[in-house]
């Protein structure tokens, strides 16, 4: 699958959209394919402060426990509600209904991660 471009995308396979201070945080198609059937996500809290690249949580599917990496840090303004009660989202529409969490950034968070055509290549090395 091709990945969406105007996406950043980090070597953990998340992708984060910003938009001027405010970025979306979500798992890549890669990802979720790699992951399985998603049956659980943990997820930071809001009001949570996280660090750029650190673990914020946690995927569980049929197949495996995976660590939550955010691409981006700062505070942590809203949290996917939908997931609770249908995490399989994640796997249908990774980058659409699927994000899971918003963050308000502190500071320019860019460097360390890829534009779109990157992550695609770096996927094939894999």
């Amino acid at each position: 699958m091709a990945q969406p471009e105007g996406l950043l995308y980090s070597k953990e396979h998340e992708w984060v959209k910003i938009d001027g201070d405010n970025a979306t945080v979500g798992i890549t198609d890669y990802a979720q394919d790699s992951l399985g059937d998603i049956v659980y996500v943990e997820l930071p809290k809001a009001g949570k402060q996280i660090a750029q690249f650190a673990a914020v949580g946690v995927v569980e599917s049929v197949k495996a426990v995976s660590d939550l990496f955010t691409p981006v840090g700062g505070e942590v303004t809203e949290i996917n509600a939908g997931l609770e009660n249908d995490p399989a989202l994640v796997n249908r529409e990774p980058f659409e209904g699927g994000w899971l969490f918003k963050v308000k950034l502190s500071g320019a968070q860019t460097s360390g991660l890829m534009s779109a055509a990157d992550y695609e290549s770096f996927t094939k090395e894999s």
